[in-house]
């Protein structure tokens, strides 16, 4: 067992490893960082340090670790009642903490036992809690709801209604809802041609919204009332689609800490302004009460939720999961986008239960 102090490097060298010829150099290895989407590099990052600071209390090496460490820091958060999404991250983050410092990547084999094994007490456990919770699905009845609480004589009312229905219209995440400009979205005869960045995906083209049969709920309507609203207060519909706004109504109003400037200087919405302005649509609407199942746990309504929402309704629509994959930026086979197809589908034709003469 390795318990050799932890005074090797703890830091990965850098997220993309450096050539042992030293042949790339720092601007070539900063580009292809770029690549690497911001969310997975925070979330590794978060990992990592997480990791390193349990090797410093435990008198354990960090870099390179050994099979036995990881293998002690998986009962850790299994002691912890981690959930097992949570220490498979962890195990990936190692890994590419190791590939990035040139290091080799531990083996997992005991590690990943002691994840299975707490996985599968979890699941004979029963309790609701311990679930993996997954996003509330934001379908077409719950934005019904969550717009009609809306106060559109607001700029903030307006902005959240088109995100609402745009983000639910093209399953954005919020990294690429909040990314979205006015340049990549065309007015055409149908609706709305909307051109968005997948991180995780290629994809070629722009995607087709068209106009919601629905008024109240239409993202064609809602986004140019968003952009009339912005012509109203004497802001052209030019760069970010989707602007802060403070509370007293100020878009993109100058913020300032400590006298110095923050936040994106163009007024852009950050992820987690997103993410809020879903959990506050749910709030409005009063659908954050607890269910019966889970009487002090309320739905998770968050950035997530209209991507899972407009899955869902594919589903009860009757769309094809490939094409509903393609649409939404998941990749052909994804297993997250069948457990939503799969869920939503319990009472549809497709259960073999139906007419087999029970």
């Amino acid at each position: 067992m390795d318990t050799s102090p932890a005074t090797a490097d703890t830091e990965p060298k850098a997220l993309v490893p450096a050539s042992r010829t030293g042949g790339l150099s720092p601007e070539a290895r900063a580009a292809v960082e770029e690549g690497i989407p911001p969310e997975t590099r925070r979330g590794y990052a978060g990992d990592w340090h997480r990791f390193t600071t349990w090797c410093t209390h435990t008198g354990r090496r960090a870099l390179p670790a050994s099979a036995d460490t990881v293998t002690e820091y998986m009962t850790h958060l299994k002691r912890e009642d981690k959930s097992p999404g949570t220490m498979d991250r962890a195990l990936a983050s190692i890994a590419v903490a190791h590939q990035a410092a040139e290091q080799p990547k531990p083996a997992t084999i005991g590690a990943r036992r002691v994840l299975k094994g707490h996985e599968a007490e979890r699941k004979r456990s029963k309790d609701p809690r311990r679930r993996t919770r997954r996003a509330a699905a934001a379908t077409p009845a719950v934005l019904r709801t969550m717009v009609a609480a809306v106060d559109t004589t607001k700029a903030s009312g307006r902005r959240d209604v088109a995100a609402l229905l745009l983000g639910f219209s093209i399953a954005a995440r919020r990294s690429e809802l909040r990314l979205l400009d006015w340049a990549d979205v065309a007015d055409v005869e149908e609706g709305l041609a909307v051109e968005v960045w997948r991180p995780k995906v290629n994809h070629e083209g722009p995607l087709g919204v068209p106009y919601g049969s629905n008024p109240a709920t239409c993202p064609v309507r809602a986004l140019r009332a968003w952009r009339q609203c912005l012509i109203d207060r004497g802001r052209q519909p030019t760069g970010p689609l989707f602007l802060r706004i403070d509370r007293h109504d100020r878009i993109a109003h100058p913020m300032r800490r400590h006298g110095k400037p923050i936040g994106d200087p163009t007024g852009r919405i950050t992820g987690e302004g997103i993410g809020d302005l879903i959990t506050r649509a749910a709030a409005r609407a009063h659908l954050t009460a607890p269910t019966d199942l889970l009487p002090d746990l309320p739905p998770r309504w968050s950035g997530h939720s209209l991507r899972r929402g407009f899955a869902t309704a594919a589903k009860q629509a009757g769309a094809d999961l490939i094409e509903t994959g393609r649409h939404g930026g998941w990749a052909d086979g994804s297993a997250s986008l069948a457990a939503y197809f799969e869920e939503a589908g319990i009472w549809d034709e497709t259960n073999p239960l139906y007419g087999i003469g029970l």
